[in-house]
């Protein structure tokens, strides 16, 4: 069956935030227990679709992942320069993984970023251990930016990928 990717619903929210916060604590990405803040943001999928677009995969009314496409002049951009767009919070479900869905949110936001007039390129910033992520990048054609690479809190270097449209 194909994977469709579509914006997400918001009967979809809690669980595409339980899928971003399970992906990101479950994988090791960060060191927080289940009290840390910045779940709470992992989980803030209403917070994020207000902002932003919040993408989902799914397959046979199966939620598989979803993620964040930040155009420019979005607050949710964090890297983003003018003339480029951003991607955010990719996260699959453990048990989807390995079965295209994070390729093909990520190469939904390319089609969106591809749509927007004066828009040249994407970024991104993730972390070091995201090795699947990064493979996903690298065949995709998405280069990497150490001179972009931040800190958004003290002991957590981003790493930044740009890729140009």
């Amino acid at each position: 069956m194909d994977i469709t990717i579509r914006p997400v619903q918001a009967a979809e929210y809690t669980d595409l935030g339980e899928i971003t916060a399970r992906a990101y604590l479950a994988d090791g990405h960060l060191d927080f227990n289940e009290d840390d803040a910045y779940l709470n943001v992992l989980r803030d999928v209403a917070g994020r679709a207000a902002a932003a677009e919040v993408l989902v995969a799914v397959r046979d009314e199966r939620l598989l992942g979803g993620v964040t496409f930040a155009a420019p002049g979005s607050p949710l951009a964090d890297i983003a320069t003018p003339g480029e767009a951003e991607f955010r919070m990719l996260a699959v479900a453990h048990e989807a993984r390995g079965q295209g869905a994070g390729e093909a949110l990520v190469r939904a936001c390319l089609d969106r970023a591809r749509a927007i007039e004066g828009v040249g390129a994407v970024v991104l910033s993730t972390q070091s251990s995201m090795a699947g992520a990064h493979r996903i990048y690298g065949r995709l054609g998405f280069v990497r930016t150490p001179e972009r690479d931040w800190a958004p809190i003290e002991g957590l270097k981003l790493l930044t990928y740009r890729l140009k449209l």
